[in-house]
């Protein structure tokens, strides 16, 4: 779930994303300051506050994060609209310290290599990269399904030529570090930092 905020260039809407839009139509159904989006065969994949200044102050600008007392009160405004959906909120990380396990030449690119990466006990992500860099033993930064790059890019699984991929493998522009190197390729992390930990991007 993201959360999305941006007074100034959008409006005073708080934007929930809960699933991939991509290729989809959508039907808009709104009660009041609430509108629930979901595709044509009834999946929810997002909710817009509107005025949501009105209800809350929120911290921030592009995605924001919400104490669990401002989720609670978001629940109680979708009851109040009159819809009957209830927000479940994920807390897990979305920018986390990942190893490269394998890392193999794509069978139908010269440039991409298709990555197995360890992003938290045990769970292993596929991820088709484009680095030149990429390679086993690494430790990277891993954009997982569901995250916002600082860009506004949003991260889902996909396929890259075929092959499916599970999230994204960030350089330290993508990710708008301080002092980012201009030279392309992904940011390589020291080799203690810890698997699964939270990485905080720019903004």
């Amino acid at each position: 779930m993201i959360f999305a905020y941006n007074p100034k260039h959008v409006s005073d809407t708080l934007m929930v994303i809960t699933a991939d839009d991509k290729s989809m139509k959508q039907a808009t159904e709104r009660k009041g300051n609430i509108a629930r989006l979901t595709t044509e065969d009834g999946r929810v994949i997002g909710w817009n506050f509107f005025d949501i200044s009105n209800e809350m102050t929120i911290e921030g600008v592009g995605q924001v994060q919400l104490t669990d007392e401002q989720f609670a009160q978001l629940n109680e405004l979708v009851q109040k609209a009159g819809f009957e959906d209830v927000l479940e909120k994920d807390n897990t990380p979305k920018f986390v310290v990942g190893l490269v396990k394998t890392c193999v030449p794509h069978e139908d690119s010269d440039h991409l290599s298709v990555t197995e990466i360890e992003v938290d006990n045990g769970e292993v992500l596929q991820i088709v990269c484009g680095a030149a860099n990429i390679r086993k033993g690494l430790k990277v930064v891993v954009a997982k399904p569901g995250a916002m790059m600082p860009d506004g890019l949003l991260i889902w699984p996909g396929e890259l030529r075929g092959v499916e991929s599970f999230g994204m493998v960030c350089s330290a522009k993508e990710l708008n570090l301080a002092n980012a190197p201009m030279k392309r390729g992904i940011l390589e992390l020291p080799q203690d930092a810890v698997v699964g930990s939270a990485f905080a991007i720019g903004q």
